[in-house]
């Protein structure tokens, strides 16, 4: 065990932006299609939607780790309501493994579990994700060294290419609509 302070571990900016980005090509153009097409959805609800749906994402994607002698504990910011993220704590003297669980996808995730059989998702999606594992053997003597994160950045940046390209799509979309008098 160590007595090292606390360590923060972020969400990657690039997943972020990559999640963020996507959102936002998704779902800005349908307000806007909306008033095209005479649907009965009004564009302003949609805005409000999406304007909601935007702050629950950037929420859940403000998730902070922080590690320290104590254990490990998963955050999120006082403005997000603890029923739709809550997040965890777990003392280094309760963790008993880390155990793999395969996901649909055919990758791996790791759960730690405590003494009292819980399990805890240990965050893979953080900047310094080989720190963190390394500070997880340190505290808890759990060997790490086959951990390694679910996806590697070189996806999130073919997902960022294309969500541009998505964008760049929407913006000739709600153009053409504008130009046709639809709008």
């Amino acid at each position: 065990m160590t007595s090292e302070s606390p360590d923060v571990f972020r969400i990657s900016p690039l997943i972020r932006l990559t999640l963020l980005s996507l959102y936002v090509a998704l779902t800005t153009p349908l307000p806007v299609l909306a008033e095209a097409t005479n649907a009965p959805v009004s564009s302003g609800w949609l805005w409000v939607g999406i304007a909601i749906g935007f702050i629950a994402l950037f929420g859940a994607l403000s998730e902070r780790v922080i590690l320290d002698a104590g254990g490990i504990q998963v955050t999120y910011p006082t403005w997000v309501p603890k029923f739709f993220r809550k997040g965890w704590q777990l003392p280094w003297s309760e963790v008993k493994a880390l155990k793999p669980r395969s996901t649909g996808q055919g990758g791996l995730v790791y759960y730690f579990l405590s003494k009292s059989e819980e399990g805890y998702l240990l965050p893979m999606r953080v900047v310094g994700f080989a720190r963190l594992v390394n500070r997880v053997q340190q505290e808890t003597g759990i060997n790490t060294t086959d951990v390694r994160p679910l996806s590697q950045p070189w996806m999130y940046l073919i997902l960022l290419g294309f969500t541009m390209l998505l964008l760049l799509i929407d913006v000739w979309t709600v153009s053409t609509a504008i130009a046709l008098g639809k709008i």
